[in-house]
């Protein structure tokens, strides 16, 4: 498993986040192939990402239950409270969830296109930051 954090998680390594296999397993795929790092991604990178974008706010839940009352009723969109709020729609899809350390919500977006990706993003921050 992994996260958007760069944390990685390996079931043969009980299940523990290890950034030094994970770096390992990247520089044996490297290995395999004469070309750049970029060229191996390339092939993974179909959508376009936001990273992961973080907002200082003042009441957590509050900003999180605005989000999901945003989109909650909007038909072809559907709400899944896993890990934080993850919101998705056929073309983009985003989570905001909230730091157990620090007063911040964390936001992942991810659409198939640039302008969908930014449009998405900042009605998302607009609600979380308002």
């Amino acid at each position: 498993g992994g996260e958007h954090s760069a944390h990685y998680y390996f079931k043969d390594f009980w299940n523990a986040d290890t950034g030094m296999l994970a770096a390992l397993h990247v520089l044996a795929a490297l290995g395999g192939q004469d070309g750049p790092l970029s060229e191996l991604v390339a092939s993974y990178d179909r959508y376009a990402g936001s990273g992961e974008i973080n907002s200082t706010v003042a009441d957590q839940a509050a900003r999180v239950a605005a989000v999901k009352a945003a989109y909650g009723s909007t038909e072809g969109i559907t709400l899944d409270e896993l890990d934080g709020l993850t919101v998705t729609a056929e073309d983009w899809w985003f989570n905001v969830r909230a730091s157990n350390t620090e007063p911040l919500l964390r936001l992942n977006v991810e659409a198939r296109d640039e302008a969908t990706l930014v449009k998405i993003r900042d009605e998302a921050l607009a609600l979380i930051r308002a």
